[in-house]
């Protein structure tokens, strides 16, 4: 389809598609996707457009309102959008512009990882395998091919994966995900010990704001709540040999007490450490 909007060149084209009823439900989908030439001063602002928009400017420059300011998103980057919230964009320069907009069970997922590592615009690390990617799903629409719902979402999800693991050429070494899988080593490791968020951040050379940002957004737990899990896994692997004490067990664990054990214990797995023990080795659900 060729678009009729205002400061959109007559060549652009975009397709819309209906996913199926299973592919809401597993896949990752294109709801409408195109390839735009816009000229300068093209503004769209919306409420929302329930969606997540991936954008790649192929020349030129757009300007996206990111936490009430405008930025840059340069000739060769990725902009990733959460459409379901107000957003705004333009182009102050004439700029050719891919898009698609996409929806999916792990959508959200993706897009909550993905800016957590990397913002909302992707413009270094090794792009070019993912332009094409997204060019060819755009080709795949444009030659009137059959869609296979499956191809096309593992297309989707290899772009939005590699923009979740790609690197940094800022010299950082390490990704996000990086730090937080050598953060959860850590924790595993050392467990037993005391352990703060001062040392957790400090071991990945990040403030404790920042590192709990980007945990919680990789593993879906603060780095508390997946060190206490770590401890309570422990306890309830101890408490399946029986002749192990309960305040041993508590210790071996990292809790500072027998006392505060049982009670987060209860606390996470609704009922006491014994009744746990007696439970598991009497062979109860």
């Amino acid at each position: 389809m060729r678009s009729k909007e205002a400061l959109v060149k007559p060549d652009s084209d975009y397709y819309l598609y209906q996913p199926s009823t299973a592919a809401t439900r597993i896949y990752l989908y294109p709801i409408v996707l195109g390839h735009f030439y816009y000229q300068a001063g093209y503004h769209l602002q919306r409420s929302h457009y329930d969606s997540f928009l991936l954008m790649h400017v192929h020349r030129g420059s757009c300007r996206v309102r990111l936490q009430g300011q405008f930025e840059t998103v340069p000739r060769d980057s990725f902009l990733l959008l959460d459409c379901y919230e107000p957003h705004e964009y333009e182009y102050q320069e004439d700029s050719d512009v891919s898009w698609i907009h996409f929806d999916g069970p792990l959508a959200r997922s993706y897009y909550e990882l993905i800016t957590a590592s990397h913002g909302n615009i992707i413009s270094s690390g090794n792009l070019y395998p993912l332009f094409r990617e997204a060019e060819n799903i755009l080709t795949l629409f444009r030659n009137s091919k059959p869609i296979k719902e499956a191809a096309v979402s593992e297309s989707i999800t290899r772009i939005l994966t590699s923009l979740l693991n790609i690197r940094s050429d800022n010299g950082s070494s390490f990704s996000h995900s990086k730090i937080v899988e050598n953060s959860l080593a850590y924790i595993n490791e050392h467990f037993s010990e005391p352990l703060s968020l001062d040392v957790l951040a400090k071991n990945s050379n990040m403030s404790p704001y920042h590192f709990t940002r980007v945990f919680t957004a990789e593993t879906g737990f603060t780095p508390h709540q997946y060190l206490i899990a770590t401890r309570i896994n422990s306890a309830k692997f101890l408490l399946k040999t029986p002749d192990i004490p309960i305040k041993e067990i508590a210790f071996s664990s990292g809790f500072n007490s027998e006392s505060s054990f049982c009670s987060t214990f209860r606390k996470w797995e609704h009922m006491t450490p014994g009744e746990f023990r007696d439970r598991t080795l009497s062979g109860c659900s």
